[in-house]
């Protein structure tokens, strides 16, 4: 029997954190109409460290890259997009970043965890020792973090599109970054996100060429889905075709498809063969 609650304490010490850091940050907005900058920051930072303790612990637990049930995949794409935001939010730490990253963490880590059947089966050793496929899957959600933050700027980016138009400048509005950055930072997210998925993609083909019969027909159809969703949309960006307001939407509306079809993918995978140890928690 799989039992170890040790590093689910961990992830809920990580889900506290950047809950805090939300409910901070719009205790100051309500109170003061301004973010609360550094604090935000460093509340993430510590539920970063506490989130990446527990997945380090359930790591080494079930010999891989901790990605064998639901609650492991909302948990890595959560880490991947809190980790690209503790390298640029130094630079934004007065903007409201801090605040949407937050709130970002917080629900995908709460979600997951609250819900006992998406952790009620671990998978131990599915990668079956073979590196690239664990590089593969690595690579894929962090894309699906550069994602999520892609849909936090587009949020942005409506909200300092809707300030500019209502000539409403006042207030958090006075801390959101300027729509041309925001246009930038969304453009360069978007390419780093397709090339991830592009490279994982590309690795893992690799291996599933050797061996047709091993490759799960639904994970791939949706992965490469995914990707060629946002390889059009980055497309149609480049050519000036999508732009401002209707690019940031269809960012939003793609990570959220992009969400939903993470559950499937993972179900999909209990009915193919595998050589991993199946254990359930209770």
């Amino acid at each position: 029997m799989f039992v170890d609650v040790a590093d689910r304490t961990w992830l809920w010490a990580a889900a506290a954190f950047y809950a805090a850091g939300f409910v901070l940050g719009t205790s100051a907005l309500l109170r003061s109409g301004r973010p609360s900058g550094m604090a935000t920051y460093v509340l993430i930072a510590i539920g970063y460290a506490f989130q990446l303790a527990g997945l380090g612990i359930r790591g080494r637990a079930v010999g891989g890259c901790p990605l064998g049930n639901t609650l492991e995949i909302f948990q890595f794409t959560a880490w991947s997009a809190t980790t690209l935001y503790l390298v640029v939010g130094v630079t934004f730490r007065n903007s409201l970043l801090g605040y949407f990253t937050s709130c970002l963490s917080a629900c995908l880590t709460l979600v997951s965890l609250a819900i006992p059947a998406w952790d009620a089966t671990r998978r131990t050793h599915i990668f079956g020792g073979n590196p690239w496929i664990e590089l593969h899957a690595a690579l894929a959600l962090f894309s699906y973090g550069v994602f999520a933050l892609l849909s936090l700027t587009s949020l942005m980016f409506l909200f300092r599109n809707h300030s500019l138009k209502s000539k409403d400048l006042r207030g958090w509005f006075t801390f959101l970054p300027s729509i041309l950055d925001l246009d930038h930072i969304g453009l360069r997210l978007l390419g780093a996100g397709v090339v991830l998925l592009a490279t994982s993609l590309a690795v893992g083909s690799v291996y599933w060429l050797q061996d047709v019969s091993r490759v799960n027909s639904f994970k791939l159809i949706a992965t490469a889905a995914v990707w060629l969703a946002y390889a059009v949309t980055l497309g149609l960006r480049l050519r000036g075709i999508l732009l401002a307001k209707r690019f940031a939407w269809v960012c939003l509306a793609l990570f959220g498809a992009a969400l939903l079809s993470l559950g499937p993918v993972d179900s999909s995978r209990n009915d193919t063969p595998r050589k991993a140890v199946t254990e359930v928690r209770k």
